[in-house]
This record gives structure tokens, sequence and C-alpha cells, in this order.
């Protein structure tokens, strides 16, 4: 199996100042391509640490991509520190250069002196054209590995990525598998109680099953590598089947949905409507269910008379507000068959109780309206 591993460059993303988005696409379009990736690394602008790492990554795998650390300046050292950990010097391209002239010249200027450090390359690569940049990319081939180089701009990165790249790799590595993935997402039952109902299926190879705790909410991972997407959806299907039969109600949607979402939509196809009430979760509620009121230090007597005055021309309401000295939360409910409450404490940290007490209230709504004929 052809496998991979990214090395994301720049020493802006450890210090925080930027968000590295492009490990996230670069591992979805190897997942696309059936490439197994093992790991990813991101490096500051150290031209030794950079290349030991690629060196190592070299011994693992037989795709090894980079991103950032292409430009024109000093602290721009992925050239050097791909040509060190491949064993060669590196030089100046022609061709290359005129590709940087082209570019800047398409703004009406002319090429500064040390922007001729973006046509030196390592000694031997392939030179990769990039259309909309004016770093070129290359590719420093070995028996084995594949060490490809791409900008850090992110709409740079993918042109030359879908461009140049997949075609490369493709050709290369003769990849004609695909891997898809399908997460189905579940609320009401901790990670460990969806654990213990599908033990079993996290010890298969292909499909694989994984789970993912978020705040209130456990997605489970199922992915699975086949020679066409048809065959993958048919291997999926099987093994979502036997989660949503072991789990039940407790999946409440799948890929891009949300908890807010398959709520909402439950309740208008019933034809009904919805008040909502919210206290010191500062707006996180009403980020999610519109028009949802906000309150500060409701009391649990307060936030049910408050939520009787907001519900008397809606069929439903829903209240939550949270404790967090105590660190619990109050729940109050409206439906045409009553009023009910419902109060939890909290063990997580103290930051995420917001997101906890809104993702509780939501899934409790959810389970109500589905059990109301």
């Amino acid at each position: 199996m052809t496998s991979a591993e990214i090395i994301t460059i720049g020493t802006e993303i450890l210090l925080g100042e930027i968000v590295d988005t492009n490990t996230r696409y670069l591992a979805r379009t190897l997942r696309g391509l059936g490439v197994d990736l093992y790991r990813t690394i991101t490096i500051g602008d150290n031209e030794d640490r950079i290349a030991s790492a690629i060196r190592e990554s070299m011994e693992r795998a037989d795709i090894v991509i980079t991103t950032g650390g292409l430009g024109p300046t000093i602290d721009d050292p992925t050239r050097e520190a791909v040509a060190k950990a491949a064993g060669v010097e590196i030089e100046f391209r022609e061709d290359l250069w005129q590709q940087v002239v082209e570019t800047i010249g398409r703004y009406g200027r002319t090429p500064s002196e040390n922007q001729k450090r973006q046509a030196y390359v390592p000694k031997g690569s392939l030179g990769i054209r990039n259309p909309v940049g004016t770093a070129p990319c290359f590719i420093v081939e070995t028996t084995r590995n594949a060490v490809i180089s791409l900008p850090g701009v992110p709409n740079e990165m993918e042109l030359v990525l879908h461009e140049s790249i997949i075609p490369y790799l493709q050709k290369r590595f003769n990849l004609n598998e695909v891997i898809k993935v399908r997460v189905l997402h579940c609320a009401g039952l901790g990670e460990g109680m969806i654990d213990e109902k599908i033990s079993d299926l996290e010890m298969l190879s292909n499909p694989t099953v994984g789970l993912a705790a978020h705040t209130g909410v456990v997605d489970v991972r199922i992915a699975a590598k086949a020679k066409s997407e048809s065959e993958a959806d048919v291997m999926i299907a099987e093994i979502e089947a036997q989660v949503r039969k072991r789990l039940g109600s407790v999946v409440f949607g799948a890929d891009e949905d949300k908890l807010e979402e398959v709520t909402l939509d439950l309740i208008a196809k019933r034809g009904w409507t919805l008040a909502a009430i919210e206290s010191d979760l500062n707006g996180l509620l009403a980020r999610k269910i519109p028009h949802a009121v906000l309150f500060n230090n409701l009391t649990p007597d307060a936030l049910m008379q408050t939520l009787r005055d907001a519900r008397a021309e809606k069929d439903l309401a829903i209240g939550v507000s949270i404790n967090p000295e105590e660190r619990s939360a109050e729940m109050a409910m409206i439906t045409p068959h009553g009023e009910k409450t419902h109060r939890i404490t909290y063990g997580g940290p103290p930051r995420s109780l917001p997101y906890w007490a809104v993702n509780l209230a939501l899934n409790w709504l959810r389970m109500t309206v589905e059990e109301m004929k």
C-alpha cells in the first residue's frame, strides 16, 4: 500500500499566528487516492530540523509532501532542507526563473534580485509550475520516494496539487484505489458506552471503525479502502447498518449533519414552532436556534416561568441555564404533553460547560420530539 507523510513548514504556525489548513486538505486528497497517511508534523523555519524530519519520513513512507518555505527570503529554507535530506546540492534553473519573471510581470513589476532564490531547487529535481504564485514547486525522486514541495499559501497549494501532483502520483505509484469515510454523529451516550456496544467492529481492518469524542457528541468513523467508490460504499453501508442497529436513536446524523439542524428539521417536519431561552451562555444557544432569547442569572424557577411566558404562542419551548461555580446545567422543556426539567452536573473542563450544556439540551429536545406521536 502506498504511504505518505505531510510536513508543514512555518514558524508562524508554531507560534499560533496562522492556522494550518493545508494538512487537512492534503489528508483528504490522499485519502481519496487510496494513500495511507502515516503521520503529519509541523516544523519551524529551521533548515536542519526540516531536513531531519524529511529523512525520517522518507524511511517510513513512499510520499513525503512539504508545504511552505518556498518564498524568496532567508527564512524560507525548504529548498535547502530538501536538498540536504536528499544528499544533493541546489541548482539554479533558468526555466523556473522564467516562470517567476512571467508571474511577477503579470502585475506590471520586475522581480527583485532576492526572488531569484525561488528558481533554485535540489539538483536533478522535477520542476513544477505554480500558475498563481511566484514560487515554483519541485519533486525529488528516489528509487522509493517522491518528496514533493508545495507552497504554503492554500489556494496556490490546492491548484498545484490538482493540476500537477495528483496526476503525477497516480502515474508514479499506480494508484487505483480509493479510501472513503462515513462519519456517524451520536449524542446521548458517552464514548465509553458506545465503545462497549461496537468494540468488536473497532477491531476490523477494512473497513476500519474508530471513535472521536467531542463536547456532548461522539463520532463513529467508518473508513473503507476499495478499487472503486461504489465498492467502498457497499463496504461502509454494511458496517453502518450494524452501528445504527446497535446504537439506535443515539445516532442523530452523518457526515455534515449538525445536531441543531437535525433537531430543528425534525420540529419543522411536525409543523411545530419553537421558543428558546438561554441564561449565562453568551448567546451560544441563540447561535444554534434562531430567535432564542438571552438572559443572565436565571434561577431554575425563573427559567421555567420565563419559558412559560415565551411558549405562549409556540408549540414547544426549551430553556438552558448554567451555573459555572457549581459546574451544573439546568434545563427545562414545555411540550403539548407537559413540562419537564433536568439538572446535570459536569466534570469536564470549565470552558466546555456551555457547549456541553447546549448539546445535551438539543439532544434532549430531539429525543423528546422523536418520542412524541
